[in-house]
């Protein structure tokens, strides 16, 4: 047993010291090296890069704020589109710069697993070591061993493996903590290069519409001052029309979109949540217009009655229900002074309960969650889920508390997602990602088609 223990304790001294571990780690140490200069000189190209963009903006800053004249739209233009090809090759280099950090960390993750087998490999044939000498009693032991120093030898080998066994689920503790470090880092570096190719489409085809635009201007004459200004009367014409579509809203009556932006945009010096996303929720609940409150209506049947629609305490109390919307609803109705009767409401999809409140679709247990903070922003002791103002501001709030506010492509998908279903967006679940997917689009239409060009951007 003796020269047993001497052998395994030889070998577990001897990998850490063998030549080919060494030059494993040597190695290791030129791929990073690699690595940094090539993430280095990234880092310099990009930062020469956002200089130029900063001079753009300056540059367009200044322009903008001239008279209106051909001239002055079409420099406008130019510099858009320098401005968006600069971005456009910064996002680039990011997009590289992250698919380098991932291609690190996939190897780092790859690196921190293999350590662990390897860890649980060695404790594995150390514990059948044990258990071999735990069968050779103390007696045995003592007999077997030709001097009296030889048994200490033994029994001091033998500790020495029980010692060296704690040190490696000690490290496989440590290494897999470490591991799930990186594959959290893995997964913000995977959002992050999700968020800048969304930007980047985005850029792609804002460039192509100003390109059009360029183009336009630059086809009529220096002398045809006329055709200029019919140009800027359709662009007046356009943000009025803008303006004044109505935008739909569920459960309650549409209203001009100028209107719906103004109450987005206070809501989003309130919440940090963009305009553009809060309107794409509000129109992705109100499906365009056609889902209007079908339940609790005057007239409505008696399946449709606020009563019957909602869980109730007698719900919550037999185990149907985990909330009670129908006490909150008389309350919120109470302190609104309006009839539960009559008052519009949402219709149980499938199995489901119903009773989702005004254009944000809020049920009047989660409404009351939110009340004080809505209340709070809008500067107002009652907020109602029905009034527009009120009901944007609503859906910032949830929005913002689903980490919206952070922007970019995968913060507002998933809050989108969690929105509608209270999870974050799936890719391997349609069910799931399609409300989000759907909302980033609608929101990249309200930005791209009806904000920016009343903006001017």
């Amino acid at each position: 047993m003796k020269k047993g223990l001497f052998f395994l304790l030889f070998v577990f001294i001897f990998f850490l010291s063998t030549p080919s571990f060494s030059r494993m780690v040597f190695a290791d140490t030129l791929n990073v090296v690699a690595i940094d200069e090539q993430q280095a000189k990234l880092e310099a190209d990009l930062s020469v890069l956002e200089k130029e963009i900063a001079e753009k903006e300056a540059l367009l800053k200044n322009q903008k704020n001239q008279t209106g004249s051909l001239k002055k739209d079409i420099s406008v233009l130019t510099t858009q589109i320098a401005k968006a090809k600069l971005n456009i090759q910064a996002k680039n280099l990011t997009i590289a710069k992250l698919k380098k950090d991932i291609t690190v960390k996939i190897g780092t993750i790859g690196k921190l697993e293999d350590q662990i087998s390897t860890n649980q490999d060695y404790i594995g044939e150390s514990l059948r070591k044990v258990r071999e000498s735990d069968d050779f009693s103390f007696v045995e032991m003592s007999f077997g061993a030709s001097t009296i120093s030889d048994f200490y030898i033994d029994v001091d080998s033998m500790a020495q493996l029980e010692g060296s066994l704690q040190e490696h689920i000690a490290d496989i503790t440590k290494t897999k903590e470490l591991t799930q470090k990186e594959k959290e880092s893995l997964s913000k570096k995977q959002d992050a290069e999700a968020d800048a190719k969304a930007v980047l489409e985005n850029a792609k085809k804002k460039t192509e519409q100003n390109e059009k635009e360029k183009n336009k201007l630059l086809s009529i004459s220096k002398n045809q001052e006329a055709e200029y200004q019919k140009i800027i009367k359709e662009r007046e014409k356009k943000a009025a029309e803008i303006r004044a579509a109505l935008f739909a809203l569920r459960d309650a009556k549409s209203i001009p979109f100028g209107d719906a932006l103004t109450y987005a945009d206070f809501a989003n010096t309130k919440t940090g949540v963009r305009s553009a996303l809060i309107l794409a929720i509000i129109q992705q609940e109100s499906n365009m217009g056609l889902n209007v409150g079908t339940c609790n209506r005057k007239n409505d049947p008696p399946a449709k009655n606020w009563k019957v629609i909602m869980p109730g305490p007698i719900d919550k109390a037999n185990g149907d229900s985990k909330r009670d919307d129908q006490s909150a609803f008389i309350r919120i109705t109470q302190e609104l002074g309006i009839p539960q009767e009559g008052t519009p409401l949402s219709c149980p999809w499938g199995k489901g309960w119903g009773g989702a409140m005004g254009p944000s679709q809020f049920i009047p247990t989660t409404w009351e969650l939110f009340r004080d903070k809505i209340g709070n922003a809008l500067g107002i002791k009652t907020p109602d889920p029905w009034n527009p103002k009120h009901a944007i501001m609503a859906t910032a709030t949830y929005l913002g508390g689903l980490g919206a506010g952070a922007g970019g492509y995968t913060a507002e998908r998933n809050a989108a997602c969690k929105y509608y279903s209270g999870r974050n967006c799936d890719n391997k679940s349609p069910a799931n990602s399609f409300y989000g997917d759907q909302v980033v689009a609608k929101a990249n239409n309200i930005q791209n088609n009806m904000i920016d060009p009343l903006k001017g951007l």
